[in-house]
Order: structure tokens, then sequence, then C-alpha cells
């Protein structure tokens, strides 16, 4: 199972799932031996994506087309309740009548590919927070307690998927208001590993943030779901030796000698009012994004990123990426 990252229903560098990064991941698994039919990709809507189109116009289809594989919408998949065997910190409390889960997931291997990325709420995101995507479309009730939430999930997964691999694309990295108003930078970074707390750490410390001071991996670390202060192993720049596929050699580096990006924390206009919510009495919370209210806040947060923001900031940085190299890769799919 490939869980896909969906952060914008528009294509804009860094918020998604890139199509060169699926293309790999399928080329790897069919070069192994698993058939067409074994591989699995999915994602799901938000209240402020459409699966559908942002699979379309982050080229995920076309690639799958090629090969012969499906794409799943969780949206269109059945939801079954399911009892965690960790004990639960918020998520239980979260969804009083039982947590549910795509049945198609379960028991399924799965391989996260997230991009390197900020995010507004949890200063950095990636492979952890990309399984939040598999709850159901009232997920966003549990952005009040989002690290608490992603260390839940994190020990949920851990249950569930036999084995799990991330792959987090840093080809272009995301600053600011993330995962969708952001600066990019183009950094030339891939990051993997089978511990997402490692992972994700990493990806902070390269960002320019303290791992420990980011709640989630705090909290996932002390419940002993990976390692906050892995080793890394860096793949030594030689082309001619991977291109004949001979063996490939690493060599250990402390996470001192990691590179600092010094990116900086953003705020656009919608995320403030977001804050101002799930900061703010769980009474008006309720209100706004647990009534019939609910259409009209999310419809805000719309407005404001697919067409003001978009249109006026966003489609100028849009059309200066596509004039890179790895902005024409992205057109050449």
């Amino acid at each position: 199972m490939i869980k896909l990252n969906l952060s914008w229903t528009r294509f804009y560098p860094g918020c998604s799932t890139w199509p060169w990064q699926l293309e790999g991941i399928v080329k790897t698994l069919l070069e192994d031996g698993f058939k067409p039919s074994q591989i699995i990709p999915v994602e799901n809507r938000t209240v402020v994506t459409n699966v559908y189109q942002g699979a379309k116009n982050n080229k995920w289809l076309g690639v799958l087309k090629k090969y012969g594989i499906r794409m799943r919408y969780l949206t269109e998949e059945k939801y079954v309740k399911y009892k965690p065997k960790h004990k639960m910190l918020v998520l239980d409390k979260v969804f009083p009548r039982g947590i549910f889960l795509p049945k198609i997931i379960f028991g399924a291997n799965l391989i996260h590919p997230p991009t390197l990325k900020m995010h507004v709420f949890t200063t950095t995101t990636g492979a952890i927070k990309n399984y939040f995507g598999m709850l159901n479309i009232e997920r966003h009730f549990c952005h009040r307690f989002i690290h608490e939430v992603l260390a839940d999930l994190l020990a949920i997964q851990k249950e569930i998927h036999p084995g799990i691999f991330a792959i987090t694309d840093g080809v272009v990295a995301g600053e600011g208001s993330g995962p969708r108003a952001m600066k990019w930078h183009i950094k030339n970074l891939l990051l993997a590993s089978g511990d997402e707390v490692a992972l994700d750490s990493v990806s902070a410390k390269i960002m320019g943030f303290e791992p420990s001071n980011i709640k989630y991996l705090r909290i996932s670390s002390e419940k002993g779901l990976g390692n906050i202060k892995p080793e890394i192993f860096l793949l030594e720049k030689n082309k001619k030796q991977i291109t004949d596929n001979k063996k490939i050699n690493f060599k250990r580096i402390s996470t001192e000698n990691l590179p600092n990006f010094h990116f900086k924390k953003a705020d656009t206009f919608a995320s403030k009012g977001q804050k101002l919510i799930y900061g703010g009495p769980k009474r008006l919370e309720k209100i706004l994004l647990q009534t019939s209210l609910v259409p009209w806040s999310y419809l805000a947060s719309n407005l404001y990123h697919d067409y003001y923001w978009y249109n006026f900031i966003g489609k100028k940085r849009v059309r200066e990426f596509l004039k890179t190299d790895w902005g024409k890769l992205f057109l050449s799919f």
C-alpha cells in the first residue's frame, strides 16, 4: 500500500507527492517481483481538497496507468471500527463512538511518500502526519490535539501494518505556512527510513528545528515508537556507481553535520483564523466546525487559498518553478 500525500487540490511545488517519487516506488516494487494488482495507491479527501482532481493535477494517474495500477480513493472504501492495542492519548476521546479506518488497509505493508515541508499547526509534516489521511472526513475534529493524535496514529499503524517504510522527497522543500502557501526551495535531497520518527526528526533538523521541541516527535519518541536521535547514513555521490547498479557505499555522519536550511515559521490570514478557533474556547470550535456552519468555515479557507493566495501569489511562484529543471521534469509527465 502506498499512502500518497495530497496537501492541495492544485499543483504547487513541494505540496504533494511528486509523480517521479511515485514512479520510482512503483518501478522498484515491480522490479522486486510484485504484480500491479498487489500495489495499492490510496489517498483521501479532506474538507479543503478534492482527491480526484488532486490526483490528476499532481500527475499520479498517468504514472499509475502506465504501469497498469489502479488508484484507490478512500472516499469510496468501506470503513470499519478499530480497537487499538496501545493505550490512546486522545484519539478514543475525540471519537468516543469508535476509531474508524478503511478496511482495505489492514494487513498491508505500507509505504509513505511525503515531501519535505513545514506545517502551520505542527511546524513540520512528513511520514507520521501522512497517516492522518487514513481517518474519515471528521478528522478535522482532531486539530486541537493534533500532536497527541499523531502519536496515537503512529501506534495504530504499527499495529496494523507488518512493514512500514517512508521516502521523503526533498528535491523541493517548502518553507513557511505549509502545507500549501509555502516558499519553495530546490534542495535536491531524498530521505528514507523504516523508522518514521527518525525520518521526520532528520527532516526537522535539516529544516532548522530541534526535533525534541516538536511535540508530536517528542511524544512519539517517549512512547517508544521511534528514535528521535538516529544515526544518519549518507549516500556517497557517485553517479556512475549507482547507474551501473554496483554496490552503493554509504558513509555515517552525525546529525550535527546535517545541512541547516534555517527555515522560518509563518502564518497566513487563514491559518491565523484557524489557530484562534482551535486554541480558543471549545464551544466556539464546536459551533464553527461541528455544526451546520462547517461548510462555511472551510469555504472561507478555500476561497483564501485557492482563489486569493494562489492567483495573487502562488501562480507566479509556480510559473517560476516550471522554468527549473525539476519543473521541466514535472511537465514531462
